[in-house]
């Protein structure tokens, strides 16, 4: 077993702050890291099948060393978990097991499972605490930190959630090693996000060391991810709710959230390689637009590629439409249900350049169809 070493930031949300733990060991430690944060000698973990395969007993060992007892609660992997069916089953099994007030629910899993279980423990009993522990690159940089909570509907991804913040995150590195390749380049689009928003050094880095962070390098990989989360909480410390400055982690997220809606959330499509293809299009339609250069617009659609993301929608209709060609009628429908929509007007996460990028909400939805068009084609 390997020792806990680990390095720590502090999200800033004055009474609600907390801390993201990052490094390896996390998770056999447990229980000495969370007693803290726990008000009674009881956790409800939850979980999917594929985190319960390979690292459950560690939690639960981890908690039981420190006397705290665990109810666990193992749901289907993937994308349609996070749905009303399983949010309705996530709280039967809570109150089955009397749930109360003072409860911690531990979110055992990636963002579908943090997603689900954070949303359960906002709305259960009017909400109670919960600890995340992350176990996937993209849950681990991104949809851990913040709060943000939730399922999807058949009219979108992500419209029914609340914003709940969590008392303790773990992000353990040393749980990516047991992650497919694909899961891993899916996380690693998130990391590159962080660059392409307002740190072009950072991208800089990743253009040298991308390799390193896939393969596993143990130093090369703990610094993405601490780079990230402390990019993500200097955003959400800044604009928790999501009225200004937090949009601009949404860079590709209206175009891959389209995507993946098209797909039906089957699994052919991650999240990650969604937001890819989406980043890509975000700089493809600033160049055109005369807001970046279209050298920028190629130096970021060359990185993907050659880490091994999607860049183009012909993986879309390849891998979850059998050859069938995407419509830009059904895409442009799903972007006007975006939770970005408001009176009627879409914001956009568009870019002046590699590490600057900018909200827009005057984007002509026109000449957005036309690009699609082109871009598809």
């Amino acid at each position: 077993m390997r020792t806990e070493t680990y390095e720590r930031l502090t999200l800033d949300l004055d009474d609600r702050s907390y801390d993201i733990l990052v490094g390896e060991g996390l998770v056999a430690n447990a229980g000495s890291l969370v007693r803290p944060f726990i008000k009674q000698d009881r956790t409800f973990i939850i979980t999917d099948e594929n985190v319960a395969k390979h690292h459950l007993p560690t939690l639960e060992t981890a908690l039981k060393s420190k006397d705290i007892k665990s109810h666990t609660l193992i749901l289907p992997s993937g994308e349609q978990t996070k749905s009303f069916r399983q949010l309705d089953h996530v709280i039967d099994f809570l109150l089955e097991h009397n749930i109360d007030r003072k409860s911690t629910l531990i979110a055992f899993g990636g963002g579908v499972i943090g997603d689900l279980a954070g949303f359960a423990a906002a709305v259960v009993m009017r909400g109670i605490d919960f600890i995340q522990i992350p176990t996937t690159l993209l849950s681990q940089v991104d949809s851990s930190v913040g709060g943000k909570t939730g399922i999807n509907t058949a009219r979108g991804k992500n419209l029914v959630g609340s914003f709940h913040q969590p008392k303790l995150v773990l992000a353990d590195t040393g749980l990516l090693e047991t992650l497919p390749r694909r899961e891993l380049l899916a996380g690693y689009a998130e990391v590159v996000k962080y660059g392409l928003i307002n740190d072009p050094q950072f991208f800089e880095w990743l253009e040298d060391k991308a390799g390193k962070v896939i393969s596993g390098d143990i130093s090369a990989r703990t610094h993405a991810v601490l780079v990230s989360c402390a990019a993500k909480a200097k955003i959400v410390a800044q604009d928790e709710k999501e009225s200004g400055a937090r949009g601009l982690l949404n860079l590709g997220h209206t175009f891959g959230h389209a995507l993946e809606a098209e797909t039906g959330y089957n699994g052919s499509l991650l999240h990650g390689e969604a937001i890819s293809i989406g980043m890509v299009m975000a700089h493809d339609l600033s160049a055109e637009l005369g807001l970046c250069s279209e050298q920028d617009a190629k130096i970021v659609r060359a990185h993907f590629e050659n880490i091994g993301l999607p860049i183009s929608t012909d993986y879309v209709s390849s891998n979850a439409l059998g050859g069938k060609k995407l419509e830009v009628s059904r895409l442009m429908d799903h972007m006007s249900r975006d939770k970005k929509v408001s009176n009627g007007r879409l914001t956009f996460v568009m870019t002046k350049g590699i590490g600057q990028a900018y909200l827009d909400n005057a984007v002509d939805m026109a000449v957005v169809s036309d690009f699609m068009k082109r871009f598809i084609a």
